[in-house]
């Protein structure tokens, strides 16, 4: 597929990153999403800003959706399908369960149209540098023909094959992701509660053979104690939590490492870091523990 027209529907973080990082690869990129700022915001950085997704659907022929639940998607697909145009590509790059990506892309078949299951591995941080894999699956032709698309916002794109197979490896990419970012709080917990400096623990665990690209993502916010630079909400990752829950449920697999996170992340939405990055588990582990910093570390958990 030539570099041309692309629409992006949701342009939040991830989102956001996408449509960015390709007007900077040279597409023309259409964009839409409900909030007026965010849409203020990528008109900015060089998005056509659609009046709403029928008129997105009318200027480009694939389409990149990124949404926060699964009643956006939903809504989307009607209003591609409500839009009359002809046949689309929609790379549906959100994490939900299988189910409800089937739901939407029956919706969007009956009108002609295809649907690929496109979930994305990394984080906000990782997209504003194209340092993101996609997992795609679904029809293998129209994967390949979207290689230089994917090209302008990842660095590596897989073909994983049957629809819902990349859902199937983001499930158990974020397994890990939650286990070790969690892990990576414990870690940093228990060398600064030992008398440690919080960026030596960062350099000496990024340096051994406890590192992970986790805890090098974020481990430097638990260093600064702070968690508004948000790279993942912890509002919106525990959608993510319990997509991954209820898959493991369906198909019996025990994951106790990840049942143990729960919990954590659990009580990082009630003490006030919903909307903070997902590496305010820290903050959450350094109050049990008693942790007190320094106030010249300065920093704003809030």
């Amino acid at each position: 597929m030539a570099k041309g027209n692309v629409g992006v529907v949701g342009l939040g973080i991830m989102g956001g990153a996408f449509a960015r990082n390709l007007v900077k690869s040279g597409w023309h990129v259409v964009g839409y999403d409900v909030d007026p700022a965010r849409r203020r915001a990528m008109a900015r950085a060089g998005v056509e800003i659609a009046d709403d997704v029928a008129a997105l659907a009318a200027a480009a022929p694939a389409i990149i959706t990124s949404l926060p639940k699964p009643g956006a998607l939903e809504a989307t697909a009607k209003a591609i399908v409500a839009a009359r145009v002809r046949p689309l590509v929609i790379v549906e790059a959100s994490t939900f369960t299988i189910a409800d990506k089937l739901k939407a892309e029956r919706t969007l078949r009956k009108a002609g149209h295809m649907m690929l299951d496109c979930p994305i591995s990394g984080t906000g941080a990782q997209a504003k540098t194209k340092d993101l894999v996609v997992y795609a699956s679904g029809d293998s032709k129209a994967i390949r023909k979207l290689k230089p698309l994917f090209a302008g916002f990842s660095r590596a794109a897989h073909d994983l094959g049957a629809f819902g197979n990349g859902s199937r490896m983001k499930y158990v990419a974020n397994l890990l992701v939650a286990i070790n970012n969690v892990a990576s709080a414990e870690a940093m917990v228990l060398g600064i509660k030992a008398g440690l400096d919080p960026q030596t623990v960062f350099e000496m665990v990024a340096s051994g053979a406890g590192n992970s690209r986790v805890f090098e993502l974020r481990a430097p916010m638990m260093v600064k104690d702070r968690y508004d630079d948000v790279t993942m909400k912890i509002a919106v990752w525990q959608k993510d939590m319990a997509v991954i829950g209820q898959f493991a449920r369906e198909i019996g697999v025990p994951t106790p490492m990840f049942d143990a996170s729960v919990p954590v992340y659990d009580k990082a939405m009630k003490s006030g870091h919903a909307e903070q990055d997902t590496a305010a588990v820290c903050a959450v582990l350094e109050a049990m523990a008693g942790v007190k910093r320094k106030k010249s570390r300065g920093a704003s958990r809030r």
